[in-house]
């Protein structure tokens, strides 16, 4: 299809209320900035920033705030014509700490339910989803119903050899009463992905395995053609199903705020991908993407353009 998406997410979304003082606890913050957040969403986000025709299935609260977000939404460039709003929920706010370089603590507010766990299967356009030439789910997703069947539906549409369907692994344990819990599901919607993307955490979940390699052959064994584990401060690795195993280090940084680098480096993930890379160029440049992020306070807003990444990678730095 001439008119297909580059990129479809599905996933999580909410607002993310961030502390504009860096190193204070919660309780004694006194300012914070409002910006779209939640991983599909910041996803959908990155990769618009790169270039690409990009949509976004979820739902919000019929509220003040999912207001806000489609507004958040067109304005970066995301098509929002799949999210919908649920009568009775909020829309989810999301708080953290700012304790650089590595401790960043997330309160999620989801309750009684997130509107994003109310994706329904009948309300999917399948037909958009099995066209798009990259769709992105996330393992929230299938944390409970109706969600989780819509989620392992829309998996189900994609054709075999039709670009790619990426799992993000995305394991948050507040949203599970139990890690076995978890795992049947995991391992459902990895027989219909091509690509899975985690941290240690997730890929243990995920495989049992932590050691890197050892998860990339399990995640491999489980169906998908390209594996990627990041491992922060020690970079990435990534492995596919011909055998190559590629290693990038991290680029230098400042970190400010550590909390969104996954989700830049997904989307420039996407676009390195749909560019046709090499796959040692394709982490290169998601790497590099991840790192500007870390160095800005804000997700979604952060995320950076395609000439900002460039322009890291040939720096071998973010300046």
């Amino acid at each position: 299809m001439t008119d297909a998406y580059d990129v479809i997410t599905m996933g999580r979304i909410g607002v993310d209320l961030y502390p504009l003082q860096s190193g204070v606890p919660l309780d004694e913050v006194t300012s914070f900035g409002k910006f779209l957040g939640g991983s599909a969403s910041n996803v959908a986000v990155a990769a618009a920033r790169l270039g690409r025709r990009v949509a976004l299935v979820t739902r919000t609260g019929e509220d003040p705030f999912g207001r806000y977000l489609h507004r958040a939404l067109r304005e970066f460039g995301v098509d929002d014509r799949w999210v919908s709003a649920v009568a009775g929920l909020p829309t989810p706010v999301t708080f953290c700490e700012v304790f650089p370089p590595d401790d960043f603590p997330l309160y999620f507010y989801r309750l009684p339910k997130a509107p994003d766990l109310e994706i329904h299967e009948e309300e999917l356009d399948l037909g958009a989803i099995a066209a798009a030439r990259i769709f992105w789910m996330t393992g929230t997703g299938l944390c409970a119903e109706p969600s989780r069947s819509a989620t392992l539906a829309a998996l189900a549409s994609r054709p075999t050899g039709a670009g790619y369907t990426v799992f993000d692994l995305d394991w948050r344990p507040m949203f599970w009463a139990d890690p076995d819990e978890a795992r049947p599901h995991y391992a459902a919607a990895l027989a219909h992905a091509t690509v899975a993307v985690g941290n240690l955490d997730e890929v243990e979940i995920a495989t049992g395995e932590r050691e890197p390699l050892a998860a990339a052959r399990a995640l491999l064994d489980a169906g998908v053609e390209l594996a990627v584990v990041k491992q922060g401060p020690e970079g990435v690795l990534a492995m596919n199903r011909a055998g190559e195993v590629v290693r990038v280090p991290p680029l230098p940084v400042t970190v400010l705020n550590g909390l969104g680098a996954g989700d830049a480096f997904g989307g420039a993930l996407c676009h390195g991908l749909l560019a046709g890379w090499e796959l040692e160029r394709v982490l290169r440049y998601a790497n590099a993407a991840g790192a500007i992020v870390a160095s800005r306070l804000e997700c979604s807003s952060a995320m950076p353009f395609a000439g900002e990444v460039a322009s890291a990678v040939e720096a071998g730095a973010v300046l």
